[in-house]
């Protein structure tokens, strides 16, 4: 990954600013473009699998990622950056809610206290990975230690951690319980018109085939969508500071990646890897993104990950204050024991 010298924050925010504006004709075509396809490959699936053409299975990937990509709009619903009208946003977002299996006004929440807060080591917890610094780690016991390691495991973070969030987390207020009954309407009524639809689509088509199609859908967009999420703030060169060092706008552009995709995955993904721009100016629409890129070439070098170099980011676990890097838990060790 490559690091060059990073600009102002604050002065490059003012001019990314530009991008801000959304077109409606653009958003429009951009979510129709999405969920026509999803609902079509879901019913073709769904008729093939009952009819017993298991091999419908293959379209399982393609229908995952475009569940992903309607989390993507409805993630910019959610930064008011979709729409202009803020009502627009808000319905659009609780819609799509119902596929992605993710309360709205829940998700809402929780994202914009991940982005008031990435990189700060005194207010972890909203919406990111879990990451210890290695003297936190040290000082755990052995079974704190084994909880965290099998915590940072890629099979959980990429596979039960997933399932875990969609399927069951994100059924409940979780985090926001005592915080008003804004957030238990949003899961409960996202849970009623989710099951409506599910038991609709049961009777329609039978639970077992109905099930035996969502669920591969829903866990694909779901596994890539945290890994995604993983390699955009966990990678060697990222930012963390304690609350009286910590600046908003350092830690989204030296805090967030760009993770360098083809460009068919782009549009699968919403432009999402070009995160660090995203975290700096949020209101910018997904489909804007490669534009404020293309006008600020120098970001396309800074925090850049290679495909190859998210697989090793993987293996990264602890945030090492000495060296100011992300580390793993073998180089953990070798700090731990020289001190």
């Amino acid at each position: 990954m490559q690091t060059p010298s990073m600009p102002n924050p604050r002065e490059l925010a003012r001019t990314l600013s530009k991008f801000r504006t959304p077109g409606v004709g653009r958003s429009i075509w951009e979510v129709a473009s999405t969920i026509l396809p999803f609902a079509g490959l879901m019913t073709v699936m769904l008729f093939a699998v009952e009819a017993g053409y298991y091999a419908a299975f293959a379209l399982t990937p393609f229908a995952g990622m475009l569940l992903l990509r309607l989390f993507i709009i409805q993630h910019d619903c959610g930064h008011g950056s979709y729409f202009k009208s803020q009502t627009t946003n808000k319905w659009l977002g609780r819609t799509l809610g119902v596929f992605t299996l993710t309360p709205y006004d829940c998700w809402r929440r929780s994202h914009e206290l991940h982005h008031a807060s990435t990189g700060n080591l005194d207010a972890r917890g909203f919406g990111d990975v879990d990451t210890l610094t290695v003297r936190e780690y040290s000082e755990k016991g052995r079974l704190g230690r084994f909880l965290y390691r099998l915590y940072r495991h890629p099979i959980v973070l990429m596979g039960v951690g997933p399932a875990y969030l969609f399927l069951l987390r994100h059924r409940l207020p979780i985090g926001l319980m005592k915080a008003g009954w804004l957030y238990w309407i949003s899961a409960l009524l996202t849970n009623a018109v989710t099951g409506a639809l599910l038991v609709t689509l049961g009777l329609l088509f039978g639970a077992s085939v109905t099930a035996m199609v969502f669920l591969p859908v829903l866990l694909t967009a779901a596994s890539v969508g945290v890994w995604l999420f993983y390699v955009q703030h966990q990678f060697e060169d990222t930012y963390w500071e304690n609350r009286e060092d910590w600046n908003y706008h350092a830690s989204a552009i030296e805090g967030s990646s760009y993770l360098h995709l083809p460009a068919v995955l782009n549009w699968f993904t919403g432009n999402i890897a070009i995160h660090h721009i995203h975290h700096l100016v949020s209101r910018i629409p997904f489909y804007r993104l490669p534009a404020a890129l293309k006008a600020h070439p120098e970001l396309a070098e800074f925090n850049r990950v290679t495909v190859r170099d998210a697989f090793g980011t993987m293996f990264l676990a602890l945030w090492d204050e000495d060296s100011r890097k992300l580390v793993s838990f073998r180089e953990a060790k070798r700090s731990i024991t020289q001190a």
